[in-house]
């Protein structure tokens, strides 16, 4: 594939690189205001601050190469965090399905960052098989509303967030997947209660949601009742694409590489070290391959196509890579990695890698495990059957 950017290109580039470090954060200012800021501005910019939004939903309409350029500038740059669940994964499904008023009524605030959502998915008994999910929506006798009952779990962040978008079960007949329904549901009213669920690497970052008799507006229904996995399929697409990571670890792989040329191995380093110079090698392979996988992607969406089963090779890949990459910097802090505390002991990396390790466990769960990965690429891109 060629990748050698075009005159235009490279203009962009070196607009894009004038924006961040122009734009960037100083230390001595709010960060908080700082953020706010950096998105009128990169708004201003002609839809920079939704750079995956259509172009008529206010996005910037960029072509795979500049989404692609965007991507590896902003992973390298001081970019203001961002969360994804409203952006990434709400935003495509109301745009597709939802209707004009619930899109006039959202989407301006997503975009604007004033409100924060959380995804409603998997179950204690409904996790890589997310359609056996048990999670109740009745609908009233007049119908106005949905009573919901259940619970999620491995809710990520709903402790801050406002909104919930929710699959819940309307109907127990027919195949599990057809009575699936999508509902948007408010956090902070009575019948839900947040669990916090402390995590291997010591963070509260996920959380048990206890739903009882939640009243739901029929008007927060988004499309079609019963026709939410559908729809569910199409998030998962955009979330999985995201949680790959590509650019991000291609960065990581560059801080990997200067954190071992610091750590001594008798008269030289450990990037000296064969065996470790041989795993870093082999990681930067597959990481290269995985990265033309998503330039193959982005040039399917630039073609009016959505995420197809691409997505799965590469939420697959991207995880694993990433988990490779913790690895590989716990075995660069060594012995200094299994110190646990307040404060750091060695090399100033080993107890972020090991905290970053622990936390990669979950990358090849969240979002579909690798083997519902696995089990999408064999059907939809190998064309394999089941044996009967």
């Amino acid at each position: 594939m060629d990748v050698n950017l075009s005159s235009e290109d490279l203009a962009f580039q070196q607009e894009v690189r004038d924006f961040l470090q122009n734009n960037a954060h100083d230390p001595k200012t709010d960060y908080a205001q700082w953020r706010l800021n950096w998105f009128e501005l990169a708004k201003a910019k002609g839809g920079w601050d939704v750079p995956k939004w259509p172009e008529a939903f206010g996005g910037p309409g960029w072509s795979p190469t500049q989404h692609y350029i965007w991507e590896k500038e902003t992973a390298v740059a001081q970019t203001p965090w961002d969360l994804p669940f409203g952006l990434s994964m709400l935003a495509p499904v109301l745009m597709n399905y939802g209707n004009e008023e619930q899109q006039q009524r959202f989407l301006p605030d997503i975009r604007a960052r004033k409100v924060n959502w959380c995804q409603g998915y998997s179950e204690p008994n409904a996790g890589s098989d997310l359609a056996n999910l048990k999670t109740k929506a009745e609908l009233s006798e007049d119908g106005t509303y949905y009573t919901v009952n259940g619970s999620k779990i491995w809710t990520t962040l709903a402790h801050i967030a406002d909104w919930i978008f929710c699959l819940t079960r309307t109907s127990d007949t027919g195949k599990k997947q057809e009575g699936i329904t999508f509902l948007l549901i408010p956090m902070h009213q009575e019948g839900i209660e947040v669990k916090p669920i402390i995590t291997l690497g010591g963070a509260h970052s996920v959380n048990m949601v206890h739903l009882t008799d939640v009243k739901v507006p029929v008007e927060n229904l988004v499309g079609e009742e019963g026709k939410g996995w559908g729809y569910a399929k199409g998030l998962l697409a955009h979330e999985r694409t995201g949680l790959a990571g590509i650019s991000r670890s291609l960065v990581a792989l560059d801080h990997l590489r200067i954190q071992a040329s610091g750590v001594k191995r008798g008269n030289a380093t450990l990037l000296d070290d064969p065996a470790y110079k041989s795993k870093l090698a082999e990681l930067e392979i597959d990481l290269l391959a995985t990265e033309f996988t998503e330039l193959r992607s982005l040039a399917s969406a630039a073609n009016g196509a959505e995420p197809g089963p691409e997505s799965s090779i590469l939420k697959l890949k991207g995880t694993e890579i990433q988990q490779r990459i913790q690895k590989l910097t716990v075995e660069a802090g060594g012995i200094y990695s299994a110190a646990w505390g307040k404060q750091p002991v060695g090399h100033s990396f080993a107890k972020g890698g090991m905290a970053g390790y622990l936390s990669s466990r979950a990358y090849t769960i969240y979002g579909g495990a690798s083997e519902v990965q696995k089990d999408v690429v064999a059907k939809n891109v190998l064309g394999l059957k089941k044996a009967k």
